[in-house]
């Protein structure tokens, strides 16, 4: 299944890539202003995928949700493939790139950052999401005790608890890699105080 997407080129000679994966209901538009904000200087190419499935209430969506933490596991393998396919299609080496997203965005970056069999990314953004569980899908944490991971989530979230972002960051603190944690007294949303951060970790991740 080919994704659409949105492009941003780099100012000059690219010196990787900035993915991000939206979240539920909206498309591919919704986080391309959140490339500039995250590399400002555009040393990166930006792109943002589009979910596949079209659910209610509308906009696009990456997996069916039958309980929060626990993606349905036939559309979660779809998009999970597709988006494989896309970014292994990108013209950039998967380590030089850092997979980012929001809500179930950061849902599929955390599995394709962290899922066994993937090539290891320059670096995983998570913002308001979590870390899958999904039958047939495994983790690969020992392999990717040098990958930097940054986590976001609000205090306050309603639609994603922040304990989710809790274990997901005593999980991968634990198998040894370095984590980045933000927490806001926020609901489901991104705190525009954490972008500094999350900036300064983006170009960090690929060399800048």
């Amino acid at each position: 299944m080919a994704l659409a997407y949105q492009l941003r080129p780099p100012a000059g000679e690219s010196a990787g890539a900035l993915v991000l994966m939206h979240g539920r209901g909206v498309d591919e538009r919704d986080l391309l202003p959140v490339l500039d904000v995250l590399d400002p200087r555009r040393r990166l190419l930006g792109a943002t995928p589009r979910g596949p499935l079209s659910l209610p209430p509308g906009g696009q969506h990456w997996y069916v949700v039958p309980r929060v933490g626990y993606p349905d596991p036939d559309t979660f393998r779809t998009s999970y493939a597709a988006l494989g396919a896309f970014l292994d299609e990108l013209d950039v080496p998967i380590e030089k790139i850092v997979l980012g997203g929001f809500s179930q965005g950061a849902v599929m970056a955390s599995a394709l950052a962290l899922g066994k069999g993937r090539p290891v990314p320059a670096g995983l953004l998570m913002m308001s999401g979590f870390i899958p569980t999904v039958p047939g899908f495994e983790l690969d944490l020992e392999g990717r005790r040098e990958l930097p991971v940054a986590i976001t989530h609000g205090s306050m979230d309603p639609v994603i608890s922040v304990e989710f972002a809790r274990d997901a960051r005593e999980r991968l603190e634990a198998a040894g890699l370095n984590v980045l944690y933000r927490e806001s007294p926020m609901a489901h949303s991104i705190d525009p105080r954490t972008l500094p951060d999350l900036e300064r970790f983006v170009a960090e991740a690929t060399g800048g």
